[in-house]
């Protein structure tokens, strides 16, 4: 058996023995050749992510530790907040971010069953299924083409005095919805704002000449680490606020729904362990094991932490290329003239955003010509994707509540029913070349001038 000095000296020999696996078995350095598979997403990764993944299994932790504690502050640091917690998943995330708003702690505020929360039909599940699973009122806005966000001149429609808590929505394929309007609707109504950042991280965002990036302008912001995303920990989330109240009923909920805040090997940190009265109890009884929510078990592990401290500091160039990627298709789309053009709606960013793309989405004018498009690109190995759900009310996991009152619908939806029909989207993730963009601008308008 080797002997090694000392266990760093183990260590550095171990992470190089895997830099050098990835440079010989991992790295990618295939040329692309038309017809090859191109995926809407993918990880970029280098040696760096398995090297700090490896030394997170050699500390052999298991839960959240040190890495996890390294990429919630860098996390907090770069997007600019205050608080930032890691969870397992973004759908745990978005669970995690309206469960907070229920708790006693918010007063009046809080949201309780039958209270309803403005949201979009058009998007992600897991936007929406916490609203329903808690028993509130989900009820769904329109979004606008080429936008493909929530039509905020819905808003005051939708807003009930003294029913209406909380607008929830995401920022759809990385292009921000109009967040002055709606955070304005929400502070002139005492709203809360959720904003679902899953697909949009790094994106950024004006209001009177203040910029930041999205998911910090509301209450609440959520992000998503699973592969496709802007960044990856494999599976993985996190869940970010300024609010002090709210960074505390964060870490309640998502650990067990305890009244303790002291992280996991941790004892006593606040020095009144034994001292408290809570509840019914006993009078002295375990602050670590006194639970004030009825709450869940979110946490993340310390090696998916320890991928995510790699990736945050690739994260500003994946951000750069996938701006050049969708400004690349749409331009190359552009260049094929009005027999392409005419047939399609081009996306288009916000007003007062700069985006960072999840997806470059297109909606195909003549009926019925959208499957037509996406068969002719998946036959070329090109991988598509719909708008998510469509249309959410649509969806059999509605068979049983569809026309009920357990949500409510404003107006009629229209753009909501056309995107389902009509829209798609292909991939701008930063491992992509201007050469397989550039095969997939002509196979789209192959297919489109057919149509």
């Amino acid at each position: 058996m080797k002997q090694w000095n000392s266990e760093e000296e183990a260590r550095n020999e171990i992470k190089t023995l895997i830099g050098d696996y990835y440079l010989q078995y991992k790295k990618n350095d295939e040329v692309f050749r038309p017809g090859d598979r191109i995926n809407y997403a993918s990880r970029v990764f280098d040696e760096k992510e398995m090297q700090s993944l490896a030394d997170a299994c050699l500390d052999f932790w298991l839960t959240a530790g040190r890495f996890s504690d390294e990429f919630e502050k860098n996390f907090a640091e770069w997007i600019g907040v205050k608080h930032a917690h890691i969870v397992n998943s973004g759908s745990s995330a978005n669970l995690l971010a309206f469960t907070v708003l229920t708790a006693p702690e918010l007063g009046d505020r809080r949201i309780r069953r039958g209270d309803e929360v403005i949201t979009v039909a058009c998007g992600f599940p897991t936007t929406v299924n916490p609203i329903i699973q808690y028993g509130a009122i989900p009820v769904f806005l329109d979004v606008t083409i080429p936008q493909y966000n929530i039509d905020p001149d819905a808003l005051e429609e939708a807003f009930v005095p003294g029913k209406t808590k909380a607008v929830m929505i995401a920022h759809t394929l990385g292009n921000p919805f109009d967040i002055k309007t709606v955070k304005d609707f929400c502070d002139r109504h005492g709203l809360w704002l959720v904003e679902d950042n899953c697909d949009a991280l790094g994106s950024k965002y004006t209001i009177d000449g203040v910029t930041k990036f999205t998911g910090t302008w509301g209450d609440i912001g959520t992000s998503s680490f699973y592969p496709p995303h802007h960044m990856t920990m494999g599976e993985g989330g996190a869940v970010y606020t300024d609010d002090p109240l709210l960074n505390r009923l964060i870490l309640s909920y998502r650990d067990w729904g305890r009244d303790c805040v002291c992280p996991p090997g941790k004892d006593n940190l606040c020095g009144h362990r034994f001292d408290g009265q809570f509840g019914e109890l006993p009078k002295g009884y375990d602050h670590k094991y006194t639970y004030s929510h009825f709450g869940y078990n979110l946490k993340a592990t310390d090696m998916q932490a320890a991928v995510g401290v790699e990736q945050l500091k690739k994260f500003p160039s994946f951000i750069e290329r996938r701006k050049h990627n969708w400004k690349y298709l749409k331009e190359a789309l552009i260049r094929q003239g009005s027999e392409v053009t005419d047939k399609i709606i081009l996306p288009e960013p916000a007003e007062n955003s700069s985006p960072s793309w999840f997806g470059f989405i297109l909606t195909i004018k003549p009926d019925n010509g959208r499957n037509k498009v996406t068969k002719y690109l998946e036959d070329n190995n090109i991988q598509t994707r719909l708008l998510f759900s469509g249309n959410i009310i649509k969806h059999p996991c509605f068979d049983e509540i569809r026309g009920t009152d357990a949500y409510r619908v404003i107006g009629g939806l229209e753009n909501t029913e056309e995107i389902m029909k009509k829209s798609f989207w292909v991939g701008v993730y930063p491992g992509m070349t201007d050469e397989m963009l550039s095969f997939m601008a002509d196979c789209i308008g192959k297919a489109v001038r057919e149509l």
